[in-house]
């Protein structure tokens, strides 16, 4: 009832409004309300920009004018980008599937019937380890293989193949030892696999982290951990001592899984984690053909054709093995690690050792192992094929340096002062007599009257003073004489009493004989010298003095003053030295790099991934052979194009925590990178983003290095080893770090430093003394900037006296305690002091100088 008459009440309200009539004047006003459409902008009224676009259209135009339409042509990168969300997420989702499919595809056929078999190192990291043990259950029945091949690798002894049927997977199994670190980091390059063998309670020794050092900075592929002997400890103590062991590890490991391998079971869950783990990928050998040898065989060449047959002349040599990573072609070069690069003849396919195809397989009777056989469909044994032979005319040379022409210079007529200063000089020529027939080089060697009277003369001198300093020693006998003449009285009293110190220095020096027969003095002079200079470059880094007995232009006269060290223009091509006439310089390495890898990863000629081939490798030293012979694995890989060739090859690498001995620049180092191991003398550098790179005198502990070397050319990415080889033939680990690029280019100047002393200050002008000694030196290095410990900078004005003295102006009054410093470069250069032959690596741990306690008693 209330809302009805509220709603009554307001229409009447509205009717009593309508029926009142307004005065005229009020209705026009009304009405011009009504018109009026609202505020008008005044003149300061802001006005904002409208958007600009620029002069390409809109998203929304070119959609318009699309309507949805694509062209048929490949998209450029603006295109791409216009593309819809829609459109970027339905691509971005084809190339992940497109990706995923193809790591898939790659994991299963590691190991499967089209695919190599899956090669895994055991490596043994504590002297308590038995890596034998763990290879013998991998071997036994109760793993579940069905065949195993012995020796199925060339030169290692303990080497086995098995097939899983139960997982349709085979496997290669090498045991290698870790007293050869070359071996163990040539197997560690082509295995897919490592299997560390642990200690149960150590984990690991000293030498087991500088192994893993070792392969963490070479890189390292896919890994476990095998622990045994925890099945000996009671049921108690056994998890407190995988917490204790898994602590131990995570510092290195930090998601591998400790694997214990005691029984069959757990060896058949190893067996399954090895061929189902993720593989990670190396970036040094998947973008190349390699291979571990299986089977080696030697012939020697005819002695008429070739350069000797037997031990000491060349021959061919035939390695049988799987091809890994890439497609093998034979017009390509291989490198066998630690002898050099060759060139392949043919390429063979023999039948597979190891099928996984069960039907040739034939299980033996019970504790006889298992072989295989190898037949065709009728029985008998299967021919050998020729897959491919090198092309002569196609086939990469072995050319590493470039051929250098001697007389390729610029020959200049002699001008006319250099003929009148040649005749002036024949003219001026000493005439002698001499005996008839003879010539002038022994002429030269017959001295003259006058001459010989000087030379008496000098020889009367000497023998003077050879009499004057054996009267002294005479004098100085004599007067010892009597001093033991005199105290043979005191000495005679005090016997008795050094009785018993003499027997207790006796003792004592029999220890210290015993200590100083292990020590060679030699070396420790040389370590006192080099650690004196690194501790003087680093307290009055690159200062040199000014020599006294030589002028300062001349001694210095290749070094040059630079305004600017970042901005100060040095060209590249000035005053090369000779060693570049010898190497090879791409245009753009990095376009060459990226063109010759994706070359690479098409091409499809030759013998796959997984194909078991035997390679002719023609003119190989029977040294090789030797090699194989001694134990030693045998590893191949196919070069890319160019890797042959000599160039300037720069390595940025990072000293390495375990060395603490200063490591000079120009010093012999072992390199291994990539494939690769030889010795050469390197100079380092900053890393830095300028065109002018400062040398460094030493290798620096806090900083990342640039390594300079001449190298063979490879291709990053590559890890790289540099180690010290000492005299007794252990190597030390010095740096680790990776291939950076070839770059003949780059330049790096070496920096040496003239100090002088601030003798009298007036303000802003100050007298320097010690920098110079001489006049002419002041005016020769007077165009070049000084600078101060204290960060003043200035130049010289002129020189006083004849002494060294110079007037210097600076920008500010110097402090009587600051140091003036002149700042010269010259640009340096590696030694070419290359060498493919690395001597073997001793095991640093059975050389260490072991003394009983017995001998260091001082009682």
């Amino acid at each position: 009832m209330k809302s009805l008459w509220r709603t009554r009440l307001r229409g009447d309200v509205r009717e009593v409004r309508k029926s009142i009539s307004l005065p005229s004047h009020m209705a026009k006003m009304a009405a011009n309300e009504e018109k009026q459409q609202g505020h008008r902008a005044g003149v300061y009224k802001q006005k904002n920009k409208g958007h600009k676009h620029g002069k390409h259209r809109t998203k929304g135009e070119v959609e318009r004018e699309n309507k949805g339409r694509v062209s048929v042509m490949t998209l450029t990168k603006k295109q791409r980008k216009e593309l819809r969300k829609m459109d970027r997420r339905h691509k971005a989702n084809q190339l992940r599937k497109t990706k995923k499919d193809q790591v898939l595809t790659e994991k299963r056929r590691l190991g499967s019937r089209d695919g190599p078999p899956h090669l895994v190192a055991v490596v043994s990291l504590h002297t308590n380890a038995d890596a034998g043990a763990v290879s013998k259950l991998l071997r036994g029945e109760g793993a579940g293989g069905v065949a195993h091949l012995e020796r199925c690798v060339s030169g290692v002894g303990d080497s086995f193949g098995l097939i899983m049927p139960r997982f349709k997977q085979r496997f290669t199994f090498v045991n290698q030892s870790t007293d050869d670190m070359h071996s163990l980091l040539d197997v560690a390059k082509v295995a897919d696999s490592l299997v560390f063998v642990l200690d149960s309670t150590e984990g690991w020794d000293t030498y087991g982290d500088h192994c893993l050092s070792c392969l963490f900075a070479q890189g390292l592929p896919s890994h476990a951990l095998v622990c045994q002997g925890l099945s000996d400890i009671s049921v108690k103590k056994r998890v407190d001592f995988r917490k204790a062991l898994s602590k131990i590890t995570e510092v290195r490991f930090p998601d591998s899984r400790l694997f214990p391998l005691d029984s069959d079971q757990d060896t058949t869950l190893l067996l399954r984690h090895l061929g189902s783990q993720r593989q990670r990928k190396l970036g040094f050998r998947s973008r190349r053909s390699h291979l571990l040898a299986e089977r080696v065989a030697f012939t020697p060449n005819d002695p008429v054709e070739g350069s000797g047959g037997g031990p000491s002349g060349l021959g061919t040599l035939r390695v049988s093995g799987y091809v890994r990573g890439r497609a093998l072609h034979a017009n390509r070069l291989v490198h066998i690690s630690g002898h050099g690069d060759f060139q392949l003849s043919q390429i063979d396919a023999p039948p597979d050792p190891l099928p996984l195809n069960l039907t040739t397989v034939r299980a033996t009777k019970p504790g006889r192992g298992r072989d295989v056989e190898m037949q065709d469909g009728d029985g008998n044994e299967a021919s050998v094929r020729v897959l491919m032979k090198a092309d002569p005319s196609s086939r990469e040379s072995l050319q590493a340096e470039a051929e250098v022409d001697p007389m390729d210079g610029e020959q200049t007529w002699p001008t006319e002062q250099e003929l009148l200063d040649a005749e002036e000089a024949r003219k001026n020529k000493r005439v002698m007599k001499v005996p008839k027939g003879t010539s002038d080089y022994q002429a030269t060697w017959i001295i003259n009257e006058d001459e010989k009277e000087e030379t008496d003369e000098e020889s009367s001198d000497d023998d003077d003073d050879g009499n004057d300093l054996m009267d002294e020693a005479m004098d100085g006998e004599d007067e010892e004489n009597h001093s033991q003449e005199t105290g043979s009285q005191a000495a005679s009293e005090d016997e008795e009493e050094e009785e018993e110190e003499e027997v207790c220095s006796t003792e004592r020096g029999g220890a210290d004989q015993r200590y100083d027969d292990n020590m060679d003095e030699a070396a420790e002079e040389e370590g006192l010298k080099r650690y004196r200079e690194a501790r003087s470059h680093e307290l009055f880094p690159d200062e040199v003095d000014t020599p006294l007995d030589a002028p300062a232009r001349i001694r210095f006269q290749r070094y040059r003053g630079l305004k600017s060290f970042r901005s100060s223009p040095w060209d590249p091509m000035e005053n090369l030295p000779l060693d570049y006439s010898r190497i090879f310089q791409f245009q753009s390495f990095e376009r060459t790099r990226r063109r010759i890898l994706a070359e690479a990863a098409a091409d499809e000629d030759g013998a796959m991934d997984g194909w078991y081939v035997t390679l002719h490798i023609i003119d190989v030293p029977f040294s090789v052979m030797e090699s194989v012979q001694s134990g030693k694995p045998l590893v191949l890989v196919s070069l890319l194009p160019h890797e042959q060739k000599m160039s300037v090859m720069h390595l940025l690498v990072q000293r390495h925590p375990s060395n603490t001995e200063p490591i000079k620049t120009k010093e012999e180092l072992v390199f291994h990178c990539g494939f690769r191991r030889f010795r050469a003398s390197p100079i380092f550098s900053q890393h830095t983003t300028a065109d002018k790179h400062k040398m460094e005198r030493f290798l620096r502990p806090d900083a990342p290095t640039v390594v300079s070397v001449y190298a063979p050319i490879t291709f990053p990415p590559a890890g790289v080893l540099l180690f010290k080889q000492r005299n007794d033939g252990v190597q030390d680990l010095v740096a680790t770090g990776s291939l950076l690029s070839c770059d003949p280019q780059r330049v790096v100047l070496k920096r040496i430093v003239l100090s002088g002393h601030p003798f009298k200050i007036n303000r802003r002008s100050a007298v320097v003394r010690y920098m110079f000694f001489n006049r002419d030196d002041i005016m020769w290095f007077k165009p070049v900037e000084l600078r101060t410990k204290w960060g003043r900078r200035g130049h010289i004005k002129d020189a006083l006296g004849t002494h060294g003295h110079m007037k210097c102006v600076f920008d500010n009054q110097l402090r009587s305690q600051d140091t003036v410093l002149m700042n010269l470069y010259k640009r340096a250069y590696p030694r070419w002091t290359f060498d493919p032959y690395v001597p073997p690596q001793l095991p640093w741990f059975k050389k260490e100088v072991t003394i009983e306690m017995d001998d260091l008693d001082m009682e």
